[in-house]
Order: C-alpha cells, then structure tokens, then sequence
C-alpha cells in the first residue's frame, strides 16, 4: 500500500511540476528555465508546507505525545534554547522500518518534530534543534534552489544546442529528447555536486553535534545516543574515507565521538 501510494503522489505531483516545465521548455523559448525554476521554487515550498499535514499521514500515524517526564523534559530543554512548539508527536515508524531516527520537517506553522523509539531523545532531539537554530535546514533550503536553478540553465542550454542531438543522430531538435540525453550527461556534474553538497552536511552534523553537547552541558547523552542508534542500525563503524567522501552526508560514528569528546 505504501507503495501504492508513493506511486500514486508521485504521479500527480511530479506529473504537474513534470507539465509545466515540458510547456515552458517547447513554449517559452530562452526564458524558459527561469520560468521553470520560478515554479520549481514554488512547488518546493508548496510540498514542504503540505507533507507534514498531509502527507506523512499517508503513510504513519501520528500521536501526540502523553503528558509525562518525557515530555516535560522535551519541553524544558526546547524553552531553555528558545525553541517554540505547540506539538510534538510519536510515529509508529517500526511497522515500516527497523530503523531509529529522529527529524524535523515542516514548514511555517506547520513544523513538527517526530520522534521515532529511541533512547536518550532528549539528546537527539537537541541535536536535531541545533540543525534549526543554526539555519542548516533554511541552508540545504537554498543550495537546493540553487541547484534545481543550474539544472535548468544547463537543460536549456543543451536542449537548443544541435550538436547535442547531431551526436545521437538525430535530425530533429526534440525537448522530450533533449530531456533524456540531458540526463545521462548530467550525471558527472551531478555526482561532483553531490559530494559538495555531503561535505556541506557533514559540517552541519558536526554543528548540531556540538549545539547539542553545548545547551546540554555535556556530550555524554548524545554520545551514548549516538551509540545505540548506530548498533540498532548496524552502521558501518569503521567505512573508508574516501566512500565516506563519496557517499556519506553523516560523519561515521567514531569520528563525531570524537568530536564530541574534544569539542
């Protein structure tokens, strides 16, 4: 059904961001890509706006947290550091995945924080504050549109340019074409942004590591934390650096350790 499902939001939602941008790229000429990453921009801000309140349901249940130590605690360490909440809800995330997390999503009045079962929340929730209070999450928010921008001057360039189409032989200039070969000669420039972009956010964990440690008084919660959600995840403990370099957008565990202790 989860599947079902993504397929079916999937569709509508990128089958109408999909209608714009093919209109605008046969209709609009050179303009063409600001038009379209104008409405990728709002598309984006659209769907962060809506998934916490419509979709996410979709697919888990979400329930307000009972009164308790627990969330007295959470509440206690969110006024200290000036965090504003009105919710904070438990997802049944371990019917659909073995997996511990916690994150934060939303947008506007409608952020929320979710907690999956975890120990020591808490902690990870501080670090997960951090990522907010140190604007981590309004940065990925930007280099994301910055990004989606490049992807469309690029697309243009290459979908009027009739060598590209001269080299697949093909006589004809075609948009729907020009999308597919845009695609396969995208992926180098891509696979350098990409590890730009997880350099970017190791550095932010390292942050959210260090807020954490900080507004708490002590690094020990969240090391202990970091600890159970690593052996509950199986985590590599020991990956090379340059797939870390290649691949990670989360510093290996024994290295935020130690940034930990030493912070």
């Amino acid at each position: 059904m989860d599947l079902l499902k993504s397929i079916l939001l999937s569709s509508i939602l990128g089958g109408i961001l999909l209608s714009l941008v093919l209109v605008f790229l046969e209709f609009t000429g050179p303009q063409a890509w600001i038009l379209c990453w104008i409405s990728g921009i709002i598309f984006l801000l659209v769907v962060q706006y809506i998934v916490p309140v419509l979709i996410l349901p979709l697919f888990n249940t979400f329930s307000p947290l009972e009164n308790g130590p627990l969330k007295e605690a959470i509440t206690q360490y969110a006024h200290s550091i000036r965090f504003s909440i009105s919710n904070i809800f438990v997802m049944d995330g371990s019917k659909r995945s073995n997996k511990s997390n916690a994150f934060f999503t939303g947008f506007g009045k409608n952020k929320r924080i979710v907690l999956f079962d975890t120990e020591e929340l808490v902690a990870v929730l501080a670090h997960e504050m951090g990522h907010f209070k140190k604007r981590h999450l309004l940065k990925r928010m930007v280099l994301g549109i910055l990004q989606m921008g490049l992807i469309f001057y690029l697309l243009s360039m290459a979908i009027s340019h009739e060598g590209l189409f001269h080299a697949f032989f093909m006589e004809e200039p075609s948009v729907y074409a020009g999308l597919v070969f845009f695609g396969m000669l995208y992926a180098p420039v891509d696979l350098f942004l990409s590890m730009l972009l997880q350099i970017s956010s190791r550095k932010d964990e390292y942050e959210a590591d260090q807020f954490a440690r900080e507004t708490l008084k002590d690094g020990g919660p969240l090391i202990s934390a970091l600890k159970k959600l690593s052996v509950h995840n199986l985590s590599n403990l020991t990956p090379h650096p340059f797939y870390v370099f290649l691949n990670y957008s989360h510093p290996p565990l024994c290295e935020r350790i130690k940034a930990l202790k030493t912070l």
